[in-house]
């Protein structure tokens, strides 16, 4: 048993090696140009801002006050709240003063020139901010840290991904690394190969916001798993059979 043990956790070079047919100071351009776009039940973030901030602000929303902090640089006191736009099942987002803006299927720099295009009735050079609130990716599966990480920007590959949840672990299936994305309502399934370094050129190579990460297990740990079950019930078995001999033994 402890032989068929050791051998089947053990994975081989091909199992657990990322980019295996890189070669040294090869050159590979990607060829990916992503750019994330607006989906339904997006938090964005929007803020207009021009040289005359009276002119401006019946465009941004405010409710309440935040306490600032005291760290360095922060004089304390209270700073207004801006209120987030979420995005309807319409793909719309009730802006003020304008009304009902559709962005979705947009990127930020397509949403940027749209109410640009919108507020030149109203403003003069507009300066538009636009943030992503609720950029989250789950990552689970055979990984050391599995759960759901907030990203900071504006993209996140799956490296980096994998990387907030420490690595897969030595179990994790690394040629068929599953990505679940969600296109307003239709789940599409894709599978990425992190053992080639065309994974670069992957369409979910770059993942969007509230994708789902799944690193299932290798035949390793299945194997593993299997032993340990069988292992379990022979046990079991064992543990009965004693049980029952005893209760014998003491009735005679």
């Amino acid at each position: 048993m402890t032989i068929i043990l050791i051998v089947t956790s053990c994975g081989s070079k091909q199992d657990i090696v990322y980019f295996q047919d890189a070669k040294n100071y090869e050159t590979i351009v990607s060829d990916n140009t992503y750019a994330y776009t607006f989906k339904i039940d997006d938090v964005v973030r929007i803020n207009v801002s021009t040289l005359d901030p009276t002119a401006s602000a019946p465009f941004n929303i405010y409710m309440g006050v935040q306490q600032e902090t005291n760290l360095p640089g922060f004089n304390g006191g209270n700073r207004p709240t801006q209120l987030d736009y979420i995005v309807d099942k319409k793909g719309e987002i009730d802006f003020p003063v304008l009304g009902n803006v559709k962005i979705l299927g947009l990127t930020p720099a397509e949403t940027k020139d749209l109410l640009k295009e919108k507020l030149k009735p109203y403003l003069k050079d507009p300066i538009i901010n636009i943030r992503l609130v609720n950029f989250e990716v789950t990552v689970l599966g055979q990984v050391n840290r599995p759960g759901t990480y907030q990203v900071n920007g504006e993209q996140i590959t799956v490296l980096e991904a994998i990387g907030l949840a420490n690595d897969l672990n030595i179990k994790g299936k690394r040629d068929n690394v599953l990505v679940i994305r969600d296109f307003n309502g239709t789940k599409v399934y894709t599978r990425i190969d992190l053992t080639t370094k065309e994974a670069l050129n992957s369409p979910v190579y770059y993942l969007t916001q509230n994708d789902v990460v799944y690193v299932e297990p290798n035949k390793s740990a299945v194997s593993q798993s299997t032993l340990d079950n069988r292992a379990g019930l022979a046990v079991s078995i064992a543990s009965l059979i004693i049980t029952t001999s005893v209760i014998l033994l003491t009735r005679n």
